[in-house]
């Protein structure tokens, strides 16, 4: 796509030259959220493997139910900022905040939902790492080992929640730029980047919510 002169920056040689830069500049980016994952997922594979017992019934005290709606909430948010995309590339300007903002309304959503999680949690003491300590009906479960489950899972999701706020903040200043008119079918390089950051996002969650919640 091509950027009008006046987004065009004095040290790129032309319009397309920027934007392969600044989407080069995103995907490296990606990467390393990536890698920053990937670590995590290792430790949760080898502590798996190791007690699978205690994972198995560690996951237990999680709601898929909630999971599968964060799950839902999210695939919707990237259809939305996906349609974002497609629409101001038809210089549809006023359907595109409109969808930004439905996006940041399903995010917002998530957040609410994994709200309600974690204190659901905290208040059955269900902490991570030495802060564990289930009482109630929730007792049974503390058995040797599972501190650790739950420290996998808040660190992941916590990260990954933190994550989702960052997205936010970036798709509410789009959307005031988009409602000042900034963006159109020559110049919409901020709407795209955005894009491809929050389908990281919801991409990882895909991955969280089965091997948290399901197996």
């Amino acid at each position: 796509m091509a950027e009008t002169s006046t987004t065009l920056k004095h040290y790129f040689v032309s319009s397309a030259q920027q934007f392969d830069a600044a989407k080069m500049g995103m995907w490296l980016f990606l990467v390393t959220e990536v890698l920053l994952f990937s670590g995590m997922f290792v430790a949760y594979a080898v502590y798996r493997v190791w007690y699978p017992e205690v994972f198995e019934l560690s996951s237990e005290l999680l709601d898929w139910r909630l999971g599968a709606l964060n799950t839902l909430v999210l695939l919707a948010s990237s259809f939305t900022v996906a349609l974002s995309v497609h629409f101001i590339q038809r210089n549809e300007k006023e359907k595109v905040v409109v969808l930004l903002l439905l996006t940041l309304l399903c995010a917002l959503a998530f957040m609410v939902v994994k709200y309600f999680e974690y204190t659901g949690k905290w208040s059955h003491g269900i902490f991570p790492g030495a802060g564990f300590a289930p009482h109630g009906d929730y007792a049974a479960y503390y058995t040797p080992y599972a501190p650790q489950f739950f420290s996998i899972y808040f660190v992941m999701t916590g990260i990954h929640g933190i994550h989702v706020l960052v997205g936010m903040g970036v798709i509410a200043w789009i959307v005031t730029r988009a409602i000042r008119g900034h963006f159109s079918a020559a110049y919409y390089t901020p709407i795209e980047l955005t894009g491809l950051y929050w389908h990281l996002v919801d991409i990882i969650w895909i991955f969280l919510f089965p091997l948290l919640y399901l197996i």
